[in-house]
């Protein structure tokens, strides 16, 4: 039987993780929407601040990172030497609930 994603995650293991995020009901991130004929590439650099804002927030190294017409990729690192370590831990398992 699997186990919960939030039991997955163990810094003793590795402190790199790919975060995935989707838009639902056939919306668009960025890029030209064909359906609605909208133009949404201004939103790729306002999702890129808010990643680096974040990433001052939390515990995290930014990696990388790809956003696409529809989702995003995160490829982060988890600081484990920095004294407010918890919170990127519980970020990440509050996103995996």
């Amino acid at each position: 039987m699997p186990r919960p994603r939030r039991t997955q995650i163990s810094l003793e293991d590795t402190t790199y993780y790919h975060c995935c995020s989707r838009v639902v009901r056939r919306a668009f991130l960025c890029g030209d929407d064909a359906y609605s004929g909208k133009n949404y590439d201004h939103r790729r650099g306002w999702v890129e601040s808010l990643l680096f804002e974040l990433e001052a927030v939390f515990a995290i190294d930014v990696a990388a990172f790809a956003i696409m017409s529809n989702h995003l990729h995160l490829e982060q690192n988890i600081k484990i030497w920095t004294p407010n370590v918890n919170s990127a831990v519980v970020s990440l398992r509050l996103s995996f609930v």
